[in-house]
C-alpha cells in the first residue's frame, strides 16, 4: 500500500465496503493468514472500528474486531489491550479475547490500534442474574499483582487518561483519580465557584469519612479488578451462546463497589435488579451502613467523565445538585 493516509477516517473510511488494511495490523495476524476483507463496522465516540475477515493457514476462517485512534491513541489502545487481557484471563466467555495492539505504518496523524476477537452481539441489556454472577467472579477471583490499588499501565476512561499509579490506600487512590477528572472537567466547562467549593468539601471531608473506614480498625480491603466503565453501551449478549459479554474496559484494581458507581447515574439502564443480584454475590463492605453513600460518591467520578466527554451547562448543574445532596447527607461537624 503506497503513500500515506490523511486521517483516522481514511484509515477506516465511513463506508460499508472494503478498505486497504495497514501493514501494521496485517503483521500481528497469525503467520500465514490471508485477509479476505476489512470493512467499517459499528460506531464509537472516540475511535474508528472495523471487522476483519481472515483465512488462517489451516484454511479455517476467523474474524477480528479492529479499533483505531489518533489523538492519545497509544495510551488508549495499549490501555484497552491490557485491561481486556486481564479481564479475559478471569472470564474468557465474558470478555472478547484480545489479540494485539500496535501502530499503523502508513497513517498521518499517527494512528494506534487494538485488535481482538470478533463476537456477534445483540445490544440488549443482559440478564441480571447471569451478568452479576460473572462480574462478581472477576471481583472475587482477581488478585492485584502488587497487593495495591492501581494498574500496570495507564489507560483511558473514554478519552480521558487514568494514571493508575499503585497505591496501598484506597482513599488516596480514589482521591487522586477524582481530583484529576475534576480538574479536567473544570478546564473544559469553565469555573463555577459554588461548584468548586462543594467539591473541595467532598475531597477534604466526605471522601475520608466514607472511604477511610474501609481500611480502619483492622479491616482489610481487597483490591479487585474492575471493568471501569460498565454501562449498557459496553455490555451485550453473545448471539452464539446467549451469554452476557462486556468490552471497552478501562480496568484497574479498586474497591469492588466502585464498579457500581456508574449504575447510580440517573441515565444508566443498570438498575435495582442489577444492584440486588450483585449484592447477592458480594455483600456490602463494612461499614455496611455507609454502602449507599459510598456508591453515590463513586458515581461522581462517572458523572465527571460524562461531563468531560459531552460538555455543557446542564450536566454541570446536574453534577452540582449531586454534590450538594452528598454533602448534605454527611455529618461535617
Amino acid at each position: 500500500m503506497a503513500g500515506t493516509q490523511s486521517s483516522v477516517k481514511d484509515v477506516i473510511p465511513d463506508i460499508g465496503g472494503n478498505f486497504a488494511l495497514d501493514e501494521g495490523v496485517i503483521e500481528v495476524l497469525p503467520l500465514g493468514s490471508r485477509v479476505l476483507s476489512a470493512s467499517s463496522f459499528g460506531s464509537s465516540a472516540w475511535t474508528r472500528t472495523a471487522r476483519i475477515r481472515v483465512q488462517l493457514p489451516d484454511g479455517s476462517a476467523k474474524q477480528y474486531f479492529l479499533k483505531c485512534a489518533t489523538e492519545g491513541g497509544q495510551v488508549m489502545m495499549e490501555g484497552e489491550f491490557n485491561s481486556m487481557t486481564e479481564l479475559h484471563k478471569l472470564a474468557p466467555s465474558f470478555v472478547p479475547q484480545p489479540h494485539a495492539w500496535g501502530k499503523f505504518y502508513l497513517a498521518s496523524p499517527v494512528t494506534h490500534f487494538f485488535l481482538c476477537e470478533f463476537i456477534d452481539m445483540e445490544n440488549e441489556m443482559p440478564d441480571p442474574v447471569a451478568f452479576c454472577a460473572r462480574l462478581a467472579e472477576i471481583h472475587l477471583n482477581s488478585q492485584s499483582p502488587t497487593g495495591q490499588f492501581g494498574f500496570a499501565v495507564p489507560n483511558c476512561h473514554g478519552k480521558i487518561v487514568q494514571s493508575n499509579d499503585w497505591d496501598p490506600s484506597w482513599t488516596s487512590f480514589f482521591t487522586k483519580l477524582l481530583v484529576s477528572f475534576f480538574k479536567t472537567e473544570i478546564g473544559i466547562n469553565g469555573p463555577w465557584p459554588e461548584y468548586e467549593q462543594a467539591f473541595e468539601v467532598i475531597v477534604k471531608t466526605v471522601v475520608p469519612q466514607l472511604l477511610e473506614p474501609l481500611q480502619a480498625n483492622g479491616r482489610v480491603l481487597k483490591p479487585s479488578l474492575v471493568h471501569g466503565d460498565l454501562w449498557e453501551e459496553n455490555a451485550a449478549i453473545n448471539l452464539s451462546t446467549g451469554e452476557p459479554v462486556v468490552f471497552d474496559a478501562s480496568a484497574f484494581y479498586a474497591h469492588n463497589e466502585y464498579e457500581l458507581g456508574t449504575w447510580r447515574r440517573e441515565t444508566i439502564k443498570f438498575g435495582r435488579s442489577h444492584f440486588n443480584q450483585y449484592l447477592r454475590n458480594i455483600p456490602p463492605s463494612e461499614p455496611v451502613e455507609q454502602w449507599d453513600d459510598r456508591v453515590r460518591l463513586y458515581s461522581l467520578k462517572f458523572n465527571l467523565a460524562h461531563m468531560i466527554g459531552w460538555p455543557g451547562a446542564p450536566f454541570v448543574r446536574a453534577e452540582y445538585v449531586s454534590l450538594r445532596c452528598l454533602v448534605g447527607s454527611m455529618d461535617l461537624g
